[in-house]
């Protein structure tokens, strides 16, 4: 692999990304400028990058087989070799310090030394003043100091960012004690509500999918439900799937229910019937506040997703015992629109 591949390489791997990074932070104008810098490096390494190839035989094999254990990602075996070159041809110290130099800066060489780097193209500078590497020499001093300064500037934000997230996940860690407070107050709470008395009334919500058992006009608790699956406005007649809306109480409840356990609501009322008369239609009846449909119990909450009941109002098994506690016969059912 010849010093123009080389190079070639490194502005791939390396400097295109860099200039990337840059062009996100600038404006287009600096993106133009990045890319016209880049083909000036190229074209001035196709104009003088060549110009040390026809050196003598007896050195040319040698550094085909530095540029071969380069190849293979033999880094510090390529090194080794070049400094063999080096003292056994010293007339090519000059392209031999150029490819020593790409080696310690390329960005594949995971022991990549940019101060290493920086000293071989600098001896150029100083030491072959006619040298045709010396332009290109020039130009990799610039990369590699622009390179060194961003990849600080990288390593900083990667810091930053790392205790940022650090931060974010002791907040998070916060939130969840809280939340676990949180959800041990409330339990209490119920708990005390549950010893102090009964709820007085259920309030439904259709549009909310909410249910809210009531004791003196205060909240005990809020569940989340599932309707009818033709929930919009009233029910009219049996079999249209619809939860009815208007005030109700519980009348019953069956302990051997298909669906857990069911509190029966007086659905039809007087209002539901009269409707039904004028439509000429049956109001229906039998409708509950139950659980999950039997053997289905490990669906919990997610069985409120969607609207899956004949009429119904639903919650999970839990739910329907701990409403089943608080709300007896004769409590207060107004369902909302």
């Amino acid at each position: 692999m010849r010093p123009l591949r080389i190079f070639q390489l490194v502005l791939s791997e390396r400097f295109r990304p860099s200039l990337a990074y840059m062009a996100e932070k600038q404006s287009r104008i600096g993106e133009r400028f990045c890319f016209f810098f880049r083909c000036i490096i190229i074209t001035s390494i196709l104009i003088s990058g060549c110009s040390h190839f026809n050196e003598g035989s007896r050195a040319r094999s040698t550094f085909e087989e530095a540029n071969a254990l380069f190849s293979q990602g033999s880094y510090r075996a390529s090194l080794n070799k070049y400094e063999q070159i080096i003292e056994k041809y010293p007339t090519t110290g000059d392209r031999v310090l150029f490819e020593m130099g790409i080696i310690h800066s390329y960005p594949k060489n995971e022991q990549k030394d940019y101060q290493k780097s920086l000293e071989c193209f600098q001896k150029i500078l100083k030491d072959y003043p006619g040298s045709g590497y010396r332009q290109d020499s020039e130009m990799m001093i610039f990369y590699i100091n622009n390179v060194a300064l961003k990849d600080k500037t990288i390593t900083a934000q990667q810091s930053q960012i790392e205790t940022l997230r650090q931060k974010v996940e002791s907040k998070e860690n916060e939130v969840i004690t809280l939340q676990k407070k949180i959800e041990a107050l409330e339990k209490k709470v119920f708990a005390y509500a549950i010893q102090g008395g009964s709820a007085d009334k259920i309030l439904i919500e259709k549009k909310e999918r909410r249910l809210m058992l009531i004791a003196k006009g205060e909240v005990l608790k809020t569940y989340k439900i599932a309707l009818g699956g033709n929930p919009v406005g009233p029910k009219e007649r049996q079999g249209d799937n619809k939860t009815p809306e208007g005030t109700y109480v519980i009348d019953s409840r069956n302990k051997n229910s298909r669906h857990h356990l069911s509190l029966r609501i007086s659905y039809p009322n007087e209002r539901d019937k009269k409707r039904a008369r004028e439509l000429g239609v049956s109001p229906g009846g039998d409708i509950m506040i139950h659980g999950i449909k039997n053997g289905f119990s490990w669906v919990g909450d997610s069985h409120a997703e969607i609207d899956w009941t004949k009429g119904c109002i639903a919650v999970s098994d839990e739910e329907i015992e701990e409403i089943a506690k608080l709300a007896p016969n004769g409590t207060i059912v107004e369902i909302r629109p």
